[in-house]
């Protein structure tokens, strides 16, 4: 039996996470990764996750198994109050929401507020997942100017004081791909602007915890809350494959929040949320974090380093102060996809930057470069075949 003609019209938008099956080529032995946005297996904290799972199953016993409230396990609320505050982000446990991951808030926002033809605003270049998420419901995207210091705020204002905006997609501390963060003065800026002009603001924050030196930055959330849905997760400070993620969201967004979840998962795994409860309410976060600080912070200076000693005259790249990226641009006329395949048969990867761009022909000179999962020689090597390749493509070898 063919099948097609039972697929939605929606399925036509939809594809495949490019980013993923780049990974499939990871997988091959012997190939060494600067691909995905992956954390290092050795920043999982093993050793206090078994004294956890032995604090879960005394304090919480057979409850931590059964089914929960969709809006979260109350521990989890409760112990994500003061990590929130601490982030300038004041919320009630009955207003934190728990998710399966940060990236189902993104799709159960796509459902509840993107319908056929609706603009949604989106930074260039942005994170691909977000647009994964977004893309099944037909939204038009239109793109937001971006510099060497992210979102540039007049372009915001150019876009929403001209275009019926449904929201703002923007991931403003160490975004993913290039690893900027938004200055002070900047988000104070965006937060005028989202008042002013009354638009949504979806804030997406995984990353802000993993800072390497610099002051951090209050949240947009912090700014202009009634405008923002501020979205985060313990996929990078605890593990990913637990899936814990967290929003604070405006009343009337959050009750269709959880309405969307109890059709599609009922709630987030409960025993893993205990676990999450733990982690946060008995300081364990607090006191792994600067491990896996400490562990990524001598692996982003050997990329930096390596960069400057590797790459030829026309390249810049950004200078994050924390996050797991780092983007690269090169001169005009390179095709960083191609650069991709050459390094992929000397066994390296990365991911072309074109892929976090809406519009096909966009960042075709830009690579995304991540250094959380290799080690500081290993990068060091990495860069080097990837400069290889490089020359190569421009024929400079």
């Amino acid at each position: 039996m063919n099948f097609d003609h039972l697929l939605a019209p929606r399925t036509a938008s939809m594809g495949v996470n490019a980013i993923r099956e780049i990974l499939k080529v990871v997988a091959q032995p012997g190939m060494i990764s600067l691909a995905g946005g992956i954390p290092a297996p050795a920043s999982f904290p093993m050793e206090i996750l078994r004294e956890l799972t032995a604090i879960v199953q005394e304090k919480y016993g057979a409850s931590a198994f059964q089914y929960d409230a969709t809006e979260g396990f109350g521990p989890l609320r409760e112990a994500l109050v003061d990590h929130l505050a601490a982030k300038g982000v004041q919320a009630s446990a009955a207003e934190i929401l728990i998710s399966s991951g940060s990236q189902g808030v993104l799709d159960a926002l796509g459902k509840i507020l993107i319908g056929q033809g609706d603009l949604v605003a989106v930074e260039a270049p942005t994170y691909v997942g977000a647009l994964q998420a977004f893309t099944p419901y037909e939204p038009r995207y239109i793109e937001l100017a971006t510099d060497d210091d992210g979102l540039i705020p007049d372009a915001l204002e150019a876009v929403v004081r001209t275009q019926a905006v449904k929201f703002i997609y923007l991931a403003p501390t160490f975004q993913n791909p290039t690893g900027r963060t938004l200055s002070f003065t900047r988000r104070q800026q965006v937060a005028r602007i989202i008042q002013t002009y009354n638009v949504l603001l979806v804030e997406d924050d995984p990353y802000s915890d993993l800072r390497y030196h610099g002051a951090p930055v209050p949240t947009i959330k912090a700014l202009a809350p009634e405008h923002t849905v501020y979205i985060s997760t313990l996929s990078k400070t605890f593990a990913p494959g637990l899936r814990i993620g967290f929003c604070v969201a405006p009343a009337t967004i959050r009750q269709w929040l959880v309405i969307v979840k109890q059709g599609v998962d009922l709630h987030t795994s409960t025993y893993n949320q205990a676990l999450a409860a733990e982690y946060v309410g008995g300081g364990y976060l607090q006191r792994h974090l600067p491990t896996i600080i400490d562990l990524y912070r001598p692996k982003q200076q050997a990329m930096l380093h390596a960069l400057d000693r590797y790459l030829p005259d026309g390249f810049t790249w950004s200078q994050p102060e924390g996050g797991m990226f780092i983007w690269v641009a090169g001169p005009a006329g390179l095709d960083a996809e191609k650069v991709y395949w050459r390094a992929v048969q000397r066994k390296t990867a990365f991911v072309p930057g074109k892929f976090f761009f809406v519009h096909k022909g966009e960042g075709n000179a830009t690579l995304r470069l991540n250094y959380t999962m290799a080690d500081a020689p290993t990068i060091d090597r990495a860069i080097s075949v990837i400069a290889e390749a490089i020359q190569e493509e421009l024929g400079m070898g």
